[in-house]
């Protein structure tokens, strides 16, 4: 794995690194090729349809729902005051936007010569690579490369892998989660706690991350507590218990700032609230399940709803297998978490599907199937995964008329 993860070593030549590099890459190009193949699928049927009915297709990329509200951050700043009649839109506010990707944003919008919204979607572009190659480091970390290189292709070939290609944040988490949690099953516990701080200052489900670094790196300490040891106490803890406490600070800190800025404690829940988004106990989510597959008799449930509902209970299913597979402790618990903030959370809906991009832990059941299959099998599997996501990428930003 030394080779995989391209780190030069103290007193490595130029030479050294640039080798290690150039290895690293090699292992990784398939995932990555392949990954590249299946977006760039997405992204050229969508530009193609769309030119025919005469949109831009950077209207859809980088220019709707969430996408601009990041630019209006990157533009303008931060909100001050949060109004209006809640649940309404003259009382949604920028500041339930987490800051990291705007501040990326930003520092792209200052170098390259290409306009706001156009520097968001290369910024997530970046991401998406970089979070399919961490993704690959960790299927082939724990059950070889096949394995690492269709779970990255399989990440790409989401229902709603589309966002993946859009100026939203999914991507840019995604990649600091996969870093994070690489770091946590090498036993690095500062930078997977330093990552999982980044993460928290990208997007709310940070919360799920926090948890899972901090919780594993805690236990690790306890760990090597209870081993018999020769020097001093904190010698072999210092690290893990470092790694728990760096995990919540972004997260933790963004909300603080918020409610500083509100000049209220609740400020940043405030906020959510306003967006309709707070606490439901499950009840929320059990309600949705049974409108969308027991609801009245001739009632119509769009498309999007359907496809929301079916990756929501796959997730549920593939977590299942996740635990009886014995998945590692980090993965478990990120995936978990993840769940629980989709489970015990009420609003957007229709985002949920879009909330369970990050969790490429789930798709570890499917990946091993698919990476002992013969290589045919696999790469039809693979083709057909990517062209129902271009083609479901069309229906969910040419034809549902809402948030992907």
């Amino acid at each position: 794995m030394a080779s995989a993860t391209a780190v030069p070593r103290p007193g490595s030549t130029g030479r050294d690194v640039r080798a290690r590099a150039e290895a690293a890459l090699r292992l990784a190009a398939p995932a990555l090729l392949g990954y590249g193949a299946a977006r760039a699928l997405g992204i050229a049927l969508l530009a193609y349809v769309a030119h025919r009915r005469g949109r831009s297709p950077g209207t859809v990329l980088y220019g709707s729902w969430d996408s601009r509200w990041y630019q209006d951050v990157v533009l303008h700043g931060y909100d001050s005051t949060v109004g209006g009649t809640p649940h309404t839109w003259h009382a949604w506010s920028n500041l339930a936007f987490f800051p990291l990707y705007p501040a990326l944003c930003r520092a792209a919008d200052a170098v390259l010569p290409v306009g706001t919204a156009k520097a968001s979607w290369l910024v997530a572009l970046a991401s998406s690579l970089a979070a399919a190659w961490l993704i690959f480091l960790i299927g082939n970390r724990l059950h070889g490369r096949r394995t690492g290189v269709v779970l990255a292709v399989l990440w790409g070939c989401l229902p709603h892998a589309l966002v993946e290609s859009m100026a939203y944040t999914e991507s840019l988490f995604t990649a600091l989660a996969a870093a994070a949690l690489y770091a946590a099953l090498a036993r690095h516990w500062v930078r997977a706690g330093l990552f999982a701080a980044l993460a928290g200052l990208t997007r709310p489900t940070g919360v799920a991350l926090a948890a899972a670094v901090a919780l594993t790196a805690a236990l690790a300490a306890l760990q090597a507590l209870r081993r018999p040891r020769s020097g001093p106490w904190w010698q072999p803890v210092w690290r893990p218990a470092l790694g728990a406490v760096l995990a919540p600070t972004g997260w933790l800190a963004f909300v603080v700032w918020v409610g500083l800025r509100l000049h209220r404690a609740d400020g940043y829940f405030a906020v959510q609230d306003a967006w309709g988004n707070r606490f439901s106990k499950g009840g929320y989510l059990l309600r949705r399940l049974r409108w969308v597959f027991l609801g009245p008799r001739g009632s119509d449930v769009p498309v999007a709803f359907v496809v929301v509902t079916l990756v929501v209970a796959a997730g549920f299913a593939l977590f299942a297998l996740c635990l009886v597979q014995r998945q590692p402790l980090p993965l478990l618990l990120f995936s978990g978490a993840l769940l629980a903030v989709l489970t015990f959370g009420a609003g957007a809906y229709i985002a949920r599907a879009r909330f369970l991009l990050p969790g490429f832990p789930l798709l570890l059941p499917v990946a091993r199937v698919l990476a002992r299959a013969h290589p045919r099998t696999t790469a039809l599997t693979l083709t057909l995964a990517a062209l129902a996501s271009a083609g479901y990428g069309l229906h969910l930003t040419l034809v549902w008329n809402g948030p992907p």
